[in-house]
């Protein structure tokens, strides 16, 4: 029988288990403190279950009323109070929801797909979110273009829900939005992708070829493949610049990318033939007539150019350049050396061009305003005492004349003479009446009212007259023309001017000589385009018209400004103008007797004017580099036109039916033709049935 030492063994297992209940407590409490919760939800609705989270984690829950439906879930291990959140949120990703946190430790519950339109955190590197967490991040792409990587981003993003990828060109940055978990892989995915490639810088040293019609050449084929395979990432296409002080080819881009453009160069740089050559090019904007002479003089100095650069003269060659143009196909014919051909091509591909044009509108203000009082007495006596004043008074003398003239002179009494028994009568004469073209004369000339009164052997005059005239007159001129080309605008009419006269022998067939001149408003311009939106201008604008006939001719007002000036493309500059305001009065009178106060008005005339004018001419162009501009800008003058026609439509006529103004139709750019025979005929015969079908 073995013997026990030691203390009894009832009293040693009371000790084993003491230590090991209390051993369980003490683990037992760090689990709890460690792991407070256990979520165990089954067939649990959904606003419940978030209820319950709150209450748990002190946050106030704002539930929308689309949230709904019953949670089955559950957790075998206890969770920390940070677990217990993500596994809320999990729940929350999995049902179709989101948790968009708020200030105040407020939680607003809401559907994936409103949360991206939420307001929900902007995060970064510092603090990128983790879980289910509904974040928005920033990425800034350096290498790469957003616009290629997007369409990549969204097949790995959550569309339908609450995710979201949006590029932003100007700045190369993309917006993601979605769980925290899913932001960050896309992330990582971005960076690995946006790695700098090999964009190192290569130089070509032509030798036999042109620099700039080397890289027309290859642009050329670079633009057909792009066509054709668009998808080509632009970061894989190289730049190529021509440098023609070197002759040499700058090659930027991708290892591979320059050395594809190095074989093509080294293939295409090879020495040319020197046999003749004939080429046919057709202009499309130039004239070939004028481009001949510059082709001329291009091709003399390249050939000076060359024959100096060459050390012997025996080496050199003649080289016979032949330039025609066909002006029929608008077309030049050149036959020269390919080197030669090559130099005058590339002359011709920049000088035929598309020209710009401007419009130029010019706005032509006179504003003139004239007062005049005129006041004057006159006397007069039959014996030829007389006072007469000139100052825009009818003279008492004219008037006095063509008053006698007017008076009628009786007839003569007839007589009876009595011879025997015979009487012979003579009758009466009749009276002779006065002549009253002189009055008419007299009183044509005369304005305002003219009072005579005549007292014995003594007569009066008294004229008054007072006048104000206000003229507004506008003129907007407009004239369309290509750059460096002058072009004439005029509205007016051709007026006949005596130049001389003369008479044949003893004052016989007398003739004169005689010059029309334009009479009207006249525009002349000169417009050029400088780099940039200015235009410069040389202008000739005038503004004549006939005043009236004189004691030789007729006289002519004539407004003119000729200068030069540089505006800006559609902005309005001035020309000129002019502000001349005139005020006179004169005074007639009889020494001592007009100076009489009150008394003194019945010896003297007195005239008083005042004119004021405001002329005022203003510019404005505007630059036409394409056609979409000028078909914008005729469609607005036309349209502008079209309305004042139905403005005076609308207004109608007092004695004419309404229809019968004119008015333009309505703006199409298209040419529409009229109708054939055979449409115009079917219109017809369907307008009949379908007038029978009414009757019916």
């Amino acid at each position: 029988m073995r013997k026990l030492l030691g203390a009894p063994w009832y009293k040693r297992s009371l000790t084993g288990v003491v230590t090991a209940v209390m051993l369980n407590g003490v683990l037992l409490s760090a689990s709890v403190n460690a792991a407070d919760y256990s979520p165990n939800f089954k067939g649990t609705e959904i606003a419940e279950f978030i209820n319950i989270v709150g209450k748990n984690l002190k946050k106030t829950m704002i539930v929308d009323p689309n949230v709904r439906g019953k949670v089955n879930v559950r957790s075998y291990d206890l969770l920390t109070e940070e677990q217990y959140y993500q596994f809320f949120l999990n729940v929350l990703e999995v049902y179709g929801f989101a948790a968009v946190e708020m200030d105040n430790n407020v939680v607003k519950i809401i559907r994936n797909k409103d949360a991206k339109t939420s307001s929900i955190p902007v995060v970064g590197n510092e603090n990128p979110g983790v879980g289910d967490e509904m974040v928005t991040r920033v990425v800034e792409v350096k290498n790469v273009t957003v616009r290629e990587l997007t369409p990549l981003l969204r097949q790995l993003s959550d569309q339908a829900g609450g995710g979201n990828v949006v590029n932003y060109d100007p700045a190369n940055v993309i917006m993601l939005t979605g769980t925290a978990a899913v932001v960050n892989r896309l992330v990582k995915i971005i960076e690995r992708v946006d790695k700098a490639g090999d964009h190192d810088v290569q130089i070509i040293k032509l030798k036999y070829a042109s620099a700039g019609e080397m890289v027309r050449i290859i642009e050329a084929m670079n633009k057909s493949s792009q066509g054709k395979s668009a998808g080509t990432p632009t970061f894989l296409i190289p730049k190529i610049v021509a440098d023609d002080r070197t002759n040499s080819v700058i090659v930027s881009g991708e290892a591979q990318a320059r050395e594809r453009v190095a074989r093509l160069v080294s293939r295409l740089d090879s020495e040319l033939e020197s046999n003749g050559n004939t080429r046919v090019y057709h202009l499309k904007y130039a004239k070939s007539e004028e481009m001949v002479k510059v082709l001329e003089g291009v091709s003399k100095s390249i050939e000076s150019d060359s024959s100096g650069s060459k050390k012997s003269s025996k080496n050199s060659k003649t080289r016979n350049v032949s330039i025609d143009a066909h002006e029929d196909t608008n077309t030049l014919v050149i036959t020269a050396q390919p080197d030669m051909l090559r130099s005058l091509e590339a002359v011709i591909r920049q000088l035929d061009i598309r020209r710009a044009q401007v419009l130029i509108e010019a706005i032509i203000v006179e504003v003139f305003e004239g007062d005049g009082v005129n006041l004057g007495v006159q006397w007069y006596h039959e014996s030829g005492a007389m006072t007469q004043f000139t100052n825009g008074v009818a003279p008492i003398s004219s008037i006095a004349a063509a008053a006698e003239a007017a008076q009628s002179t009786p007839g003569a009494k007839g007589s009876t003479v009595v011879n025997g028994d015979d009487k012979t009568t003579n009758p009466d004469q009749p009276d002779v009446k006065g002549d009253y073209s002189l009055a008419a004369d007299v009183l044509g000339s005369v304005s305002g009212t003219l009072f005579g009164i005549v007292k014995g052997d003594w007569g009066a005059v008294l004229q008054a007259v007072s006048s104000d005239t206000n003229s507004n007159i506008l003129s907007t001129p407009s004239i369309t023309t290509l750059d460096n080309e002058e072009a004439y605008f005029i509205v007016g009419q051709e007026v006949p001017i005596i130049t001389g006269s003369a008479t044949g022998s003893s004052n016989n067939n007398p003739f004169q000589t005689v010059e029309r001149q334009e009479i009207g408003i006249k525009l002349k311009v000169t417009p050029q385009i400088n780099e940039g939106s200015g235009v410069q201008l040389t202008i000739e604008q005038e503004v004549s018209s006939v005043s009236g006939a004189t004691g030789v001719d007729i006289s002519i007002n004539k407004r003119e400004i000729k200068t030069t000036v540089m505006a800006d493309d559609g902005a309005t500059v001035i020309l000129g103008g002019l502000i001349d305001e005139d005020v006179q009065e004169s005074v007639q009178k009889v020494p001592l007797l007009g100076d009489i106060p009150i008394l003194g008005h019945l010896f003297k005339s007195t005239s008083n004017t005042k004119r004021k004018r405001n002329l005022m001419v203003f510019l404005r162009p505007t630059i036409v580099r394409d056609g979409q501009l000028m078909s914008d800008l005729s469609k607005e003058k036309y349209n502008y036109i079209r309305a004042q026609e139905v403005s005076s439509r609308e207004a109608g006529l007092e004695l004419m039916d309404d229809e019968k103004l004119p008015i333009l139709p309505e703006w199409n750019d298209e040419l529409s033709l009229p109708p054939s025979f055979e449409e115009h005929m079917k219109k017809v015969e369907e307008k009949k049935i379908f007038t029978k079908k009414e009757d019916e």
